[in-house]
């Protein structure tokens, strides 16, 4: 323990000796005097402990020219200045950054406390049909206001639309909705006739725009919007090969649905055939509380929000059907992408969600987002494939949702033509190879992360309706920001880690025994990538140090003999045994330096959480080296233990739930999967990812994983801490992990998570 921890061992003593809690007093004497190196640190305690009268003056240190009678050597001050000096100065840019942090986080807080109906940006098309109202005598509009809105929000080229973005087919439908209006009320003719203008001189660009971008019921809203408009005297051209191409594809739409059902059936294709009458992009509350959710936990920030997010979910959960759910609350039209997106989060949330509401959306052997859809959505299917990957035991409907979206996907990339028809972002293609390249249980949440923040276009990103619109709460420069600050703060907190962690290696002498730094580095950046808070930094080296042991120890005893003895000497040297009060000094070999490890994360914990699992950790080792004696490792036992063990302090229980029957059945069902994970891993192709064009390792390894999420997402009475399950998947999917990847996809992302700064 670094000198610079002492204020904190005096703070625990002072409040336990002042409480009366000796046994915790006992507890940190007994892990202090295991380690032979820290004999002063246990003559400096217990000179504290004897004058509890003056433990106010705590921050008093010892004298740098001092060499203990164990002959421990004269302190290093230079070096420990240095190391010192630089963590603070991390710090201290820690700091200043969690202030910036914490007021862009309050932001969010704000916005996500304040959702109602949607936040949306305001539609010149339907903002038109409004102005279009007459009042009851007809001698006016009925809305005059909204006249007043176009008449001020033309744009300095003509036209009406996202002034953010150019894109044709909004400018031409916007404008001539907007012109209509104006005309139809004989008001405004200056902005009326330099509307018309930009639509005769842009029209003919509606070629140039790609087809997957044109707006929801464009092809038929804009044929009707062209007669509307020279009923009133308005010349719009329409013969282009373009308008030829729109009307043709209105009337393949049109055929889809008897004319005779369209009042009895709910469909959106009603929203394009009274596109004139009827707005169709409010409320927007579903799919605001689902996206935001959505955008943050890819961000990496909602462990801010958790008490808003569990809301937002609730929120939907109340209003989720057996047939799905749309955009909006209590409407009778249900789409794929909302459904989808909300199965997938509240699974994941813990509800129960039937996957048989997929059902509804599958049809002559193919999944569709509407009824009567014309064009399939990028975006639809790529939510359609996340939420099938939340897939349990005998789900197969979502096996069927899984290969027909994976198909779709792999499809769509391989004929770059990877656009959506609801969204323009970033970097679509981007997210999409992503999701296709790393599934849902290879992907460790830094990573996806790391390359989401250079996908997320934040308040640039725009939807696609009718006309184009805005959703500031789910697209926004904030949530990007936070995001960025948070990842560059909790990297520069990993890159301190991993010096000290390559420090502890040379002092332990690892490489002696065969420890090399890729191994070291891979150890590391997996228990980083999938811990990453910087309130985990214990947990984190915890798995980290465990794992890079247990590698050193297997890769150094190969035969039964070694492993025996290793065993022994553990047994033997974990007893303290002490002559005249002075400690049996451990060996300078790995047994020496594993006691001294476990001695050492048990105390800091015990420092830093008031909890003392020396005992529950040295079983759990002792057990997992009985296991590897016989042949088999169980590797993510130990890890899963030392993980729930570390962190004990963030859960709901007081101990370990070790005789809880789900615990059992989460070990059981963890290293079972993590046995077969390393066996596929030796089985490896070293050329590329062993796995399927779906996205798969084996069948038996996919079921596997199936039933461990089912128990880990799946809540009951009398459960156990969310936090504990969690961690069974964690491991698990670190295991996966390691498999699916080959070497040279995993260096790239050590390389990128680790250590490029996001800008």
């Amino acid at each position: 323990m670094a000198l610079s921890s002492y204020p904190i061992a005096f703070r625990l003593i002072s409040a336990t000796s002042r409480s009366g809690h000796h046994s915790s007093l006992s507890s940190i004497f007994s892990i202090l005097r295991f380690q032979n190196s820290n004999t002063l640190q246990i003559t400096i305690l217990q000179h504290i402990f004897n004058s509890s009268d003056n433990l106010p003056h705590y921050n008093a240190m010892p004298s740098p020219n001092l060499v203990h009678k164990s002959g421990l050597p004269v302190i290093k001050w230079h070096e420990i200045v240095e190391d010192d000096t630089e963590k603070d100065s991390l710090k201290r840019e820690i700091v200043t950054t969690s202030d910036e942090i914490a007021e862009l986080a309050g932001a969010v807080r704000s916005m996500l406390r304040s959702m109602g109906d949607g936040e949306i940006s305001v539609s010149p098309y339907d903002t038109a049909w409004v102005a279009l109202v007459a009042a009851a005598d007809e001698a006016g509009p009925q809305f005059p206001s909204s006249l007043e809105w176009i008449s001020r929000n033309q744009l300095g080229d003509g036209s009406w639309g996202d002034g953010r973005r150019f894109s044709i087919f909004d400018r031409i439908i916007n404008t001539l909705a907007c012109v209509v209006a104006l005309r139809s009320w004989d008001v405004n003719p200056e902005k009326t006739e330099k509307g018309i203008l930009f639509i005769k001189k842009n029209i003919n660009r509606l070629e140039e725009e790609n087809m997957e971008h044109m707006p929801i019921g464009f092809e038929v809203a804009l044929p009707s919007l062209i007669d509307k408009a020279k009923e009133l005297g308005i010349d719009i051209p329409s013969d282009t090969r373009r308008l030829r191409e729109i009307y043709a594809r209105r009337e393949i739409k049109l055929k889809k649905i008897p004319k005779d059902i369209l009042h009895q059936m709910p469909t959106t294709l009603l929203h394009s055939l009274e596109g004139m009458e009827v707005p169709n992009v409010y409320p927007v509350d579903l799919f605001e509380h689902l996206w935001a959710v959505d955008r943050l936990q890819r961000l990496g920030v909602s462990r801010y929000f958790q008490t808003e997010m569990d809301e937002c979910i609730a929120y939907v959960h109340w209003y989720w059907t057996e047939k799905g759910i749309c955009w909006a609350r209590n409407s009778e039209v249900q789409d794929i992408d909302d459904t989808a997106m909300a199965f997938r989060l509240l699974r994941l949330h813990g509800y129960k969600v039937s996957a048989d509401v997929f059902g509804h959306f599958w049809s002559g052997g193919e999944f569709f987002c509407f009824k009567g859809q014309s064009t399939q959505a990028v975006t639809g299917m790529f939510n359609l494939y996340r939420a099938a990957q939340l897939i349990f035991p005998g789900e197969n409907i979502l096996e069927d949702a899984a290969a027909f979206s994976s198909k779709f996907l792999h499809q769509k990339r391989a004929d770059n033509e990877l656009l959506d028809k609801w969204i323009i972002t970033k970097d679509l293609p981007g997210e999409v190879g992503y999701a296709l390249d790393v599934p849902w249980y290879a992907s460790l949440p830094r990573v996806e992360t790391r390359f989401y923040l250079e996908q997320y276009g934040g308040e640039d990103d725009v939807w696609i309706g009718k006309t184009l619109y805005r959703m500031p709460y789910v697209n926004n420069n904030i949530y990007l920001e936070l995001a960025k600050l948070d990842y560059n703060n909790c990297q520069a907190l990993h890159q301190q880690e991993w010096k000290d962690l390559q420090k502890w290696c040379r002092n332990s002498n690892l490489g002696v025994f065969g420890l090399g730094e890729g191994s070291l580095m891979q150890a590391y950046y997996v228990a980083a990538a999938s811990v990453f808070e910087p309130e985990k930094s214990q947990e984190r080296l915890a798995w980290a140090k465990t794992a890079i042991l247990m590698q050193t120890i297997t890769s150094h005893f190969q035969s039964t003999e070694q492993k025996r003895a290793f065993i022994d000497e553990f047994e033997r040297d974990s007893v303290l045994t002490y002559a005249n009060g002075v400690r049996y000094k451990t060996r300078p070999n790995l047994v020496g330096t594993l006691l001294r490890t476990l001695n050492q994360l048990s105390l800091d914990i015990l420092l830093a959480q008031g909890c003392n699992i020396h005992q529950p950790l040295k079983n759990a080792w002792h057990k997992w080296m009985k296991t590897w004696e016989g042949g088999g490792g169980r590797d993510a036992e130990l890890l899963v233990q030392t993980l729930n063990l570390s962190g004990r302090v963030r859960t709901e229980s007081e101990e370990l739930p070790l005789f809880h029957p789900k615990y059992d059945y989460l070990m059981k069902a963890a290293v079972s999967v993590c046995d077969k994970l390393h066996q596929f891993q030796h089985r490896k192709d070293g050329n590329g990812c062993m796995a399927s064009a779906r996205g798969i390792t084996t069948l038996d390894i996919e079921s596997a994983m199936q039933e461990l999420v089912k128990l880990v997402v799946t809540k009951s009475a009398g459960d156990l801490d969310s936090q504990i399950k969690q961690n069974f998947f964690i491991i698990a999917r670190s295991f996966y992990y390691s498999a699916y990847c080959n070497i040279g996809t995993i260096n790239f992302h050590i390389s990128k998570v680790l250590f490029e700064r996001v800008q």
